[in-house]
């Protein structure tokens, strides 16, 4: 069944996919665990579409602020159809969650703002990859570039491994460009990084102003680059 559900997510346009046992969940904090969510979750069904590479070369006030809302979307559907490949196929509930918003924590001092599920968080626990410096999910053949969506369901499904990290040991690079220092050991300030990144054209578009974290990553396209 795993594998064939595998199959089925690539099938709907994942470029990956994995899958975490809710015990790997253990240490999440309260009101963000899968069963806060759904009581009777055993599983998590996560998978991601890669960002094209061409829209980190390209202007990223627009094409890569447009393009990265754009996958927000496609992946949202991935995990809509998935939810009724686990109802109509395998008999279970599948319980998709929006990749980004809506969600409802924030913290207006911090500008922190955390989703239903850590995106990030859930695609490291199914082995789709590890973190980098600058707390990005890096995967090694897609690097920095997966927007990551899931599916929480009450089926058992046997976790996949953890992946094996890559992000380089003496790399600083995404420290040391970040042009307002968010980014330290302890992780990124928000607050720091969500005022120099986003902004909008005086005709009121969205732009990202900043990502040079993801830019500048010798790993942003993964090992094959």
């Amino acid at each position: 069944m795993k594998e064939e559900l595998r199959e089925k997510v690539l099938g709907l346009g994942a470029n990956l996919c994995g899958f975490a046992g809710i015990e790997r969940f253990a240490g999440a904090p309260k009101g963000f665990h899968p069963c806060d969510i759904f009581p009777d979750c055993k599983s998590v069904v996560a998978f991601g579409i890669a960002l094209p590479k061409g829209i980190y070369i390209g202007d990223s006030r627009l094409i890569y602020s447009y393009f990265n809302n754009f996958a927000c979307p496609q992946v949202d559907s991935i995990a809509y159809h998935t939810a009724v490949v686990l109802e109509n196929t395998y008999h279970g509930v599948g319980v998709p969650l929006p990749s980004d918003g809506p969600y409802d924590y924030w913290d207006e001092d911090k500008m922190e703002g955390r989703g239903l599920l850590s995106m990030k968080h859930v695609a490291y626990l199914s082995g789709m990859g590890t973190f980098g410096k600058s707390t990005l999910l890096l995967n090694r053949e897609y690097g920095n570039r997966l927007v990551i969506g899931c599916v929480l369901t009450n089926l058992e499904i046997e976790s996949d491994e953890f992946a094996s990290g890559i992000c380089l040991e003496h790399c600083d690079l995404c420290i040391r460009n970040c042009p307002v220092g968010a980014i330290n050991e302890n992780g990124v300030r928000q607050k720091t990084c969500r005022t120099n990144s986003y902004g909008k054209t005086k005709r009121g578009f969205d732009t990202v102003e900043c990502n040079r974290c993801r830019t500048t990553c010798p790993m942003c396209f993964g090992l094959h680059t």
